[in-house]
């Protein structure tokens, strides 16, 4: 039975093998780089980040709430820094759709869920009709807040808990490693730019690296959670591989739109939240249709 400070065994040994692994690459980038190394703190700042999404997993079934609001409260903060004009008219809407946002994750309402997608749909055409800074700052929210409700929509499939949980882990796992492995990718063979104009980093080399190691992380976490069969974790892998590099790229746009390089300096070395959250814009969505689809 599931209390809310417990996760399954193999959960737990997949999250300490986790953190073992940051260890070693925490201390591997130590001997071998700077201290001021773009590296070092991009390795170093996950361990602002795991211990959050652990958290999450322990407080269950609140956690993976209190999780989204807070990437919520986070992102209204960093997104309120490049508002202009009177800042209430960008935080009464955002208040309220981290209230929307709440309501989802506790009632299960189709008229209340249409809401955010209608919104999403609305607040696009707005922005592209207008071209206006500030519209395009409610319109990331909005997306943001769309593809945390399918993350927290994981945990309303009709599985065991101990499933949901797995998924829920599975998601920001590969996500995650998907980040490392195209930034280390892109970083150390990267030559032939992807969309220069967007983002001058991102790489052929480092997709290709991402996808790769996503790939096998989806296979090694999803097999060894027995998740599902090898060729639909294969096939998942290679999806939010590069679902988490589509997410990516149109943060990236949108910060060359504000002319910005990133949201804040919450996380040292990592920019702001919307700067790591950037992938789960899509990966959630994607990792939940495609849950539905198996």
């Amino acid at each position: 039975m599931y209390s809310s400070f417990f996760i399954d065994k193999p959960i737990l040994d997949a999250m300490l093998v986790l953190y073992a692994v940051l260890a070693v690459a925490s201390f591997a980038v130590s001997q071998r780089s700077s201290p001021d190394s773009q590296l070092r703190k991009q390795v170093n700042a996950w361990w602002f980040i795991f211990p959050v999404v652990s958290l999450s997993l322990l407080l269950y079934p609140v956690g993976p709430l209190l999780m989204a609001l807070l990437i919520g409260a986070l992102a209204v903060r960093e997104l309120s820094l490049h508002y202009v004009g009177p800042l209430w008219r960008f935080l009464l809407p955002c208040l309220l759709l981290l209230a929307l946002q709440a309501s989802l994750s506790l009632f299960d309402d189709y008229a209340t869920a249409m809401l955010l997608p209608l919104l999403l749909l609305f607040q696009s055409l707005h922005f592209f009709l207008g071209r206006q800074t500030n519209q395009l700052l409610l319109l990331l929210f909005l997306l943001l807040c769309y593809s945390l409700s399918f993350m927290l929509d994981l945990l309303k499939l009709p599985y065991a808990t101990d499933v949901k949980l797995a998924w829920f882990f599975y998601l920001f796992v590969v996500t995650a490693l998907n980040d490392i492995a195209q930034f280390v990718s892109g970083k150390c063979f990267g030559k032939q730019t992807i969309a220069p104009r967007i983002s001058p980093n991102k790489t052929w080399q480092g997709l290709l690296g991402g996808v790769l190691v996503c790939t096998l992380v989806s296979l090694t976490l999803g097999s060894y959670l027995q998740l599902t069969g090898i060729p639909q974790l294969l096939l998942l892998g290679i999806l939010l591989s590069l679902g988490g590099f589509a997410g990516d790229l149109i943060f990236s746009a949108a910060k060359r739109y504000l002319k910005i390089k990133d949201f804040s300096q919450l996380i040292p070395g990592h920019g702001g939240i919307l700067d790591r959250v950037d992938s789960l814009v899509l990966t959630a969505p994607l990792l939940y249709l495609g849950l539905l689809l198996k």
